[in-house]
């Protein structure tokens, strides 16, 4: 007597079960790693090689004697970074008093008679104060501007308007004759935002963007695949991600009971 046929298990469409094979699972996992592990090693590395220059830039300047490498068995890595820090702070510190001072300009008076190193330092001089100044707001404002063609709008960050000769340069208004507001924007290039074009735009062909220059830089590092962070919807998202798993809990045993 034959043996009774089994009955092919129906397989519904609303609810169907994919079934992963184990070189599907092993994908998953390895990409789930590299997402995980890469921007740790690419951090770690960073922070590393940074460590390390300076280290070789300030550690030659110090006497052997005074560096706790000369009496250790092994290098201690980041003190020349520490060191170069204690200075710079110091040299700060010692600027803002009157004898300071007077050193620094005493020295940029040398430095201004020398031909071509007076000019190499006053235009890096003027970059850092505008830079890295307390009270400046040079490319700390993202904007759009209509770049390369019209209906076609890039990220730019905004730097300082255009100085007063420049500024009677460049076209005027039309109507009433009044000059635009005219403002130097930076447009970054992607993927390296270090690069890029350098404008005068007038400000009202600027659109000011409310996110932050750090943002903007993710924005154009990663060519518009890492979009500004809004921290509220954010943990939005994560509300209702944990409500649906504590709902996910709460129904699962009685589906349980009901398939049992």
């Amino acid at each position: 007597m034959a043996p009774p046929i089994t009955p092919i298990p129906e397989i519904d469409p609303g609810n169907p079960r994919k079934r992963v094979s184990a070189r599907g699972r092993l994908r998953t996992y390895f990409l789930t790693g590299i997402i995980v592990a890469g921007p740790l090693a690419i951090t770690a590395y960073l922070t590393w090689w940074f460590i390390a220059l300076i280290d070789s830039w300030v550690k030659p300047l110090v006497p052997a004697s005074y560096l706790p490498d000369h009496y250790l068995p092994f290098s201690i890595p980041g003190l020349g970074l520490v060191i170069a820090f204690l200075a710079v702070t110091l040299l700060g510190f010692l600027t803002a008093n009157l004898v300071g001072r007077s050193v620094i300009e005493f020295g940029e008076v040398l430095l201004a008679r020398t031909p071509v190193i007076s000019g190499l330092y006053r235009g890096l001089r003027q970059i850092f104060e505008t830079l890295f100044s307390a009270n400046g707001s040079s490319f700390r404002t993202v904007g759009l501007v209509e770049f390369p063609v019209k209906g076609t709008w890039s990220v730019v960050f905004l730097s300082a308007p255009a100085a007063p000769e420049v500024q009677e340069a460049l076209p005027r208004g039309e109507g009433n004759g009044a000059g635009h507001d005219y403002v130097g924007v930076f447009l970054p290039c992607a993927p390296n935002p270090t690069t890029g074009f350098f404008f005068y735009l007038p400000r009202s062909a600027i659109i000011e963007v409310g996110i932050s220059v750090e943002d903007a830089a993710k924005l154009v590092m990663s060519a518009g695949v890492i979009q500004p962070e809004d921290p509220q919807r954010g943990l939005q998202a994560m509300a209702a991600t944990l409500r649906a798993a504590q709902g996910d809990q709460a129904t699962r045993p009685e589906a349980e009971r009901q398939e049992a």
